[in-house]
Order: C-alpha cells, then sequence, then structure tokens
C-alpha cells in the first residue's frame, strides 16, 4: 500500500493531539501497519540521563511501530513549556521551517506505513517572526487532522483553523472530538453543529474519562477514511 502520512494539529494546546496521534499509531500498529509518529518541535522537556526529553515524543515512540532513535523522533527540543520560538530565543537559537522540514523528511524515510508528525499547540504557532509551524505541513505537503478540545469557544477555534488549513492549501483528512472538559454546556449540540459544518469525515469522538488508557482512546477511533480516501 501507499504511504499514509498526516500532520496532527489541534485548536488549541493541551485539546489532546498527543492521545489521539498516539491512539492512531496504536489503531495502525493492531491493523498490521507500520506506524511511526514524529514530533519534530517539543517545547516542556525532562532532563533523562543528561538528554532533553518530552513526554509527548515518548508517547509517540511507545505507539509506534518502527522503532527509530529520540533524537529522530524530536529533534528540537526545549525544556522549558512554553512557545518554541520564545524558548529558542532565551537560548539564542534559530527554529526555521526549512530545518523542521528537513529533519521530518529523514526521519520519514524510514520504512512505514503509516506516519504522524505531530505539531505543537495550535495552526498559527510561530516559529520565528516571519514563519508560523504551518510551513512545515505546507512544504511538506501533508494532509492535516485536526483534534478538537471539545470546551466552550470551540466552534470559533475549530472553524477558523479549518478556514486556515485550506487557505493554506492543504487538505483536511479528518478530525476528532477529543472531550477536555466534563462540565461543558450542550455537548451533543456542539458536536452536531461540528459535524456540520466540518468538510471533512469526523474520525471519532473521544469521551472525557479521567485516566483514559492511549487503548481506551483508539476504540473511540476509525482509520476507514484516512486510509480508504488518500
Amino acid at each position: 500500500m501507499a504511504k499514509q502520512r498526516f500532520f496532527v494539529a489541534g485548536t488549541d494546546t493541551d485539546v489532546g493531539k498527543t492521545r489521539v496521534s498516539a491512539a492512531l499509531l496504536a489503531l495502525a500498529k493492531q491493523q498490521g501497519l507500520r506506524s511511526l509518529g514524529l514530533k519534530p518541535v517539543a517545547a516542556g522537556c525532562h532532563i533523562e540521563e543528561g538528554e532533553l526529553r518530552n513526554e509527548d515524543a515518548l508517547t509517540l515512540m511507545e505507539h509506534s511501530s518502527v522503532s527509530i532513535s529520540y533524537a529522530e523522533v524530536n529533534p528540537i527540543a526545549f525544556e522549558p513549556p512554553i512557545a518554541p520560538h520564545i524558548a529558542a530565543a532565551q537560548q539564542e537559537r534559530q527554529l526555521s521551517a526549512d530545518r523542521i522540514v528537513a529533519f521530518s523528511r529523514g526521519a520519514m524515510m524510514n520504512p512505514a506505513d503509516f506516519v504522524i508528525v505531530e505539531g505543537a499547540g495550535g495552526w498559527r504557532v510561530p516559529l520565528n517572526h516571519r514563519e508560523t509551524l504551518a510551513e512545515v505541513p505546507k512544504q511538506l505537503s501533508l494532509p492535516v487532522i485536526l483534534v478538537v478540545g471539545m470546551k466552550l469557544g470551540c466552534l470559533s477555534h475549530a472553524l477558523l483553523t479549518v478556514e486556515a488549513i485550506q487557505r493554506d492549501g492543504l487538505a483536511l483528512a479528518g478530525w476528532v472530538a477529543n472531550s477536555i472538559d466534563p462540565d461543558m454546556s450542550c455537548p451533543d449540540e456542539n458536536l452536531a453543529t461540528l459535524q456540520r459544518m466540518i468538510p471533512a469525515p469526523c474520525l471519532g469522538v473521544v469521551p472525557w474519562l479521567e485516566a483514559l488508557t492511549i487503548e481506551q482512546v483508539a476504540e473511540h477511533l476509525s482509520l476507514a477514511p484516512l486510509i480508504n480516501d488518500h
């Protein structure tokens, strides 16, 4: 089969991009596909044996069936959990889309059937004064999977992000409704609105549970629209 490659974006930070990405990788692995998850830029890392490690990147590695080095999965890592371009400026480092794309292309040369490249924050997270992270999927020509954090305000966030993705000339391969607020008002009505207004298949609705494992998330998702249509 042809390689299936996708960029996972979120409507905001902390909307569940990693657990959805890991669950999609786990699903692909269950279906006999060689799955590989990448997190090219990560802010919010801890030091492990003298090296920076990011929990999101480690989670993707855990649920990928293709094993590659940490440096290939997460080549650009910052310790403070702040916007990547601010973390880079604090270290007098320069972020650029070209460099991130080069790292990603190198990692995607590994043999894999299903590849997820997870973004950082929302769609327009700055890399520098000229570029945003959206340049990366644009240069890689990756279809986008959007994770919508279901909470008050998600309708505008989701529709603006969809609009930006389309304006950037990329295909929206699908989206996931991820319940992140157990007290959200009218969740069913909000979901129905998104299903009517987002011009892409909904890959699943992940319920809110205090301790939801990646395997449990995977039970609420479907790869069929991604594999059958691309």
